[in-house]
């Protein structure tokens, strides 16, 4: 009952965010075709529901031909941005798209933060845990716990934590909690 429930919400909200949103999209895809090359979109495999790829969207803040990794593993990730990347990022305008993804059921608002498809270590670590099993999230307990900060074992407690103590409230609190960090800027190297 709680899946259905948590689908009907995550539905609801999303073409309600689309339709109030689409002018801000439109316009920071026209800045990014404006700043960069190739399209305002980009495309990156991630690791969903029972470790299966989707593509998830995202504005594209980062130059063609930047290497497909945490960019918290790249040495000095700035130097690929493109203009106003940080901004976008700092933000989180850049995750704007994954409400389509949302739409398509391949995320949810909340679950765990969907790993990139080379992140093994993590993608492992959580599969032990049984956290592979929920739908990934825009947002979830880890974000909103340290987001980039944390080190891959301390991300996955707080994924776990969230498995075993899903609720309707502690979904809206941590919605609450991720709109307050995204204000503040907190969590977020790069």
């Amino acid at each position: 009952m709680m899946r259905i429930m948590k689908r009907i919400f995550d539905l609801i909200l999303a073409l309600i965010l689309i339709v109030l949103l689409s002018l801000p999209m439109l316009f920071i895809a026209a800045y990014i075709k404006l700043v960069s090359k190739g399209p305002a979109i980009f495309w990156t495999d991630r690791v969903g529901l029972n470790n299966a790829i989707f593509k998830m969207a995202k504005f594209k803040t980062m130059k063609l031909n930047t290497p497909q990794v945490a960019t918290h593993l790249m040495k000095n990730p700035k130097e690929y941005f493109i203009p106003g990347a940080e901004f976008l990022r700092k933000y989180s305008l850049d995750e704007l798209p994954q409400l389509f993804n949302i739409l398509k059921g391949d995320m949810s608002f909340v679950g765990p933060r969907p790993a990139l498809f080379n992140q093994d270590d993590l993608v492992e670590l959580r599969t032990k845990k049984n956290v592979h099993k929920l739908v990934p999230g825009v947002t979830g307990w880890a974000q909103v716990n340290g987001r980039d900060d944390l080190e891959i074992p301390v991300k996955v407690s707080f994924d776990e934590y969230y498995l075993l103590n899903r609720s309707v409230a502690l979904d809206l609190y941590i919605i609450f909690l991720t709109a307050i960090k995204v204000v503040k800027r907190e969590g977020v190297q790069h």
